[in-house]
Parts: C-alpha cells; structure tokens; sequence
C-alpha cells in the first residue's frame, strides 16, 4: 500500500515517447512543475497532453512545449503562452481546443468508466458541427480539422433540445499536484488546485501526484479527502523548496488608497 517514489525522476522513468498525460492544474495553479521537468530531464517526445492550458513559456508544460516535446494538446484554451499559439498557428502542433466543462467532464467521464456523454455545449457551432482547425498547414489552410460529431434530440422540462455527444477522455498517465497526501494516495488540494486536478488523477491509468506535504495514513480527516488513493499508484513527496517554487501567471495589484497630493512648488 506504500506509494510513496522518493525521486520524481524515478517515478516518470516509464513514461516513454508518444504517450498521452492528463496533467492537473489551472494556468499556473496546481500544476505539478516538478514532474513536469524531471520528465523535461528525461527527454521523451512526442507527448499527448490533456491540460486545461500549456503553462507559459518558461513554466509548467511550456517548458516541455518550448523544446518540441509536445506534439498534440487538448485544452480549453491558449492562455499566456506566445509558443503555444506559434506552434498552433505554423502547422508545428495539433491542438484540439474544447470548452473547459466540456474538457472537465471529458476527464471524469474517462475516470469514471463512461463511454460518452451529450451536453448542450457547442450545439449550433463548429464545436458540433465540425471545421475547428486542429493542425495548420505550412501555407496557412486547414490540414486537419475537427470531425462532424453527433447531434440528438432529447425532452428536457424546457421541451426537446438538441445536444451534442461528446467522448471521454483517459490517458496513459495522469500527473498532479496535491497540497497534502499520504502514503496510500489520498490526496488533498489546495483552494483553487482542486480544479483540474482531480479530474486529471481519474483519467489517467498510471497516476502520479507529487505532494506539498506527506503524512502517514490516518491523519487525513476522510472526508476532506479529494481523490481517494484508488486513482493514484505514485506518490512523489516534495522537499520544502520544491514545495515553495510557485510562479504567478499575471500578477494584478491594486492603485494606491492614497493618491500622491502636488505642493505649490511641485514636488510630491
């Protein structure tokens, strides 16, 4: 029952070329960087990635984007990232981008063992209807676009409505990041990192969680627990300064209460 992988460059050892990851996080929250770059330090290519976003340039699966390790994305949306959108627009990358609850039930779909689910979202457009541009060509066309999905009607309490049948999503790995975790994989996130994390440890096969915090089992309370260790088979705890490494994505601050008062002769 011990999870626990002291080496996060062990822990990603057999993730290998050409697999698809279902990655936690959301822009640069809760993401789990330290395996992110030990797999960076491994060198695999040609990655499938299911992440609500790409990091930015520097951070988060930007890094493994800026060095060509990431030949397919699925996400909700291109974020800060000016690679990210380089590589969609010059035929570089296969992006399939989703909206982001539609991306979200995807992934616990594909955790929960359900084949395909309808939903009201993107009936009406490409979403449904097919055209999305996935990969670009090198003179600007569509090389490869999103197919014609299905569309049915059902009785809803506001009369029939069309939905549109969209499949799940399940990977060979999932990697997150938990604020605590205990050596049997129950794992506990933090405020807002309990947004695609979750999903990300159901949809992947083999899930890896790097954790803020290692305790022994028992000390959860069970009912805060957020993903119960089923979902995970590695538990890589992080050292403190691991721990700390955190990036802000856009940093916002608010003006100054007091505003700055001009004397007669100029001066402030």
């Amino acid at each position: 029952m011990d999870k626990v992988v002291r080496d996060p460059v062990e822990a990603v050892a057999d993730i290998g070329d050409g697999a698809s990851l279902a990655v936690g996080g959301f822009g640069l929250c809760g993401i789990p960087s330290v395996l992110i770059n030990a797999l960076l330090q491994a060198g695999v290519k040609d990655l499938e990635a299911v992440s609500n976003n790409c990091g930015v340039d520097d951070w988060g699966l930007g890094r493994l984007l800026r060095e060509k390790r990431i030949r397919r994305m699925v996400s909700s949306y291109v974020g800060e990232n000016k690679e990210f959108a380089r590589q969609y627009l010059s035929g570089e990358l296969e992006v399939e981008l989703t909206p982001q609850g539609t991306l979200a039930e995807r992934l616990r779909a594909g955790g929960s063992g359900i084949a395909a689910f309808y939903t009201r979202t993107g009936v009406g457009t490409q979403v449904a209807e097919g055209g999305l541009p996935w990969r670009y060509a090198e003179d600007g066309s569509i090389a490869v676009a999103s197919p014609l999905k299905e569309v049915r009607p059902f009785e809803t309490p506001d009369g029939p409505l069309e939905f549109v049948l969209e499949q799940a999503i399940s990977c060979d790995f999932g990697l997150v990041r938990a604020w605590r975790g205990d050596r049997h994989g129950n794992l506990v996130f933090n405020k807002s990192a309990r947004n695609f994390n979750p999903l990300a440890a159901m949809a992947g096969r083999v899930t890896i969680a790097e954790v803020e915090e290692l305790v022994e089992p028992g000390e959860l309370d069970p009912d805060s627990i957020h993903t119960p260790g089923v979902f995970v088979q590695r538990v890589v705890p992080l050292t403190p300064e691991q721990a700390a490494d955190k990036r802000i994505e856009k940093r916002t601050v608010r003006p100054s209460a007091v505003e700055p008062v001009e004397t007669p002769g100029g001066a402030q």
